[in-house]
């Protein structure tokens, strides 16, 4: 099986630490924030910073396609408001630039917000419109839609929003989605038991399609099915279950993708990658 697993590591005093700290977890992907994800801001990266960063990814084996950064949390390409649309809009393409610079080739972000201010509907053609303009200015990395427990006025919940917002997009050769497990699980699909399971994957497959997937947040949950509420738990002490992540890590159609923990409990997480890596079944 070509499962690449590994966690949303720390960039704490340079983005340059994250693959080291990835090392130090056994982790075989990961994730980070290229910039502080509570600020507008930040500095530029510099050649030393870049070429640090490239130098650790070498020697942390990782390929660039197994890392998964995540934009900053302020960002809403949704937003009802055209001022602060703008201010979001041009902090993400801030954001696709700095993974460019850092040969990594995707970014994942949640679509936004409609805040009850407009209809979901004309706040995911925005998104759509946004993603289209960022791409029009940045080349080489792929926008990653996360799907979301739909908490709040949070869309992306239901994969026909996914669905929605891939056919606005214009060059499809960039765009494409991740799933996460807990958010997934609170918005309403089960995927606790084998049929389950199966029936919510074919519901993504049909909706989204699986060439679509560029990566999966693997993280138990401690709401409730169908609660929209999103709060992680450790993988196998939640609402979710251990069995979910064993039909996971055999499945096929997620292979060779960053498969990336966001567990609440960052101090077990080389124990949650040995783990999830003990589902897999022996192959023939």
């Amino acid at each position: 099986m070509n499962k690449f697993i590994g966690a949303h590591t720390s960039a704490a005093g340079g983005v340059f630490n994250a693959p080291l700290n990835a090392m130090k977890i056994g982790a075989k992907a990961f994730a980070l924030f290229t910039k502080n994800q509570r600020q507008w801001k930040a500095k530029d990266l510099d050649t030393a910073t870049i070429d640090l960063f490239k130098e650790n990814l070498e020697k942390s084996a990782i390929l660039p396609k197994h890392v998964l950064p995540h934009d900053s949390y302020l960002i809403n390409l949704g937003h009802p408001e055209i001022d602060k649309r703008q201010k979001s809009y041009d902090a993400f393409v801030d954001e696709i630039n700095r993974c460019e610079l850092l040969g990594l080739d995707r970014l994942n972000f949640h679509p936004g917000s409609f805040l009850k201010k407009i209809s979901e509907h004309e706040c995911l053609n925005i998104i759509a419109e946004n993603m289209n303009r960022a791409l029009d200015v940045t080349k080489g990395v792929t926008l990653v839609l996360e799907n979301t427990a739909g908490q709040g006025s949070n869309l992306g919940w239901k994969f026909e929003h996914l669905a929605h917002i891939i056919e606005r997009v214009e060059d499809k050769s960039r765009v494409g989605v991740c799933i996460d497990t807990c958010h997934m699980f609170t918005a309403g699909y089960d995927i606790r038991t084998r049929e389950a399971y199966d029936i919510s994957m074919a519901q993504f497959g049909n909706i989204v399609g699986f060439e679509y997937l560029k990566g999966m947040h693997l993280n138990d949950s401690k709401p409730d099915l169908g609660s929209h509420v999103d709060r992680h738990e450790s993988i196998g002490k939640g609402k979710i279950g251990l069995d979910a992540f064993r039909f996971i890590m055999n499945d096929e159609r997620l292979n060779d993708i960053p498969l990336i923990l966001e567990t609440i409990d960052d101090s077990i997480w080389d124990q949650e990658i040995a783990l999830l890596y003990s589902l897999q079944e022996n192959e023939l």
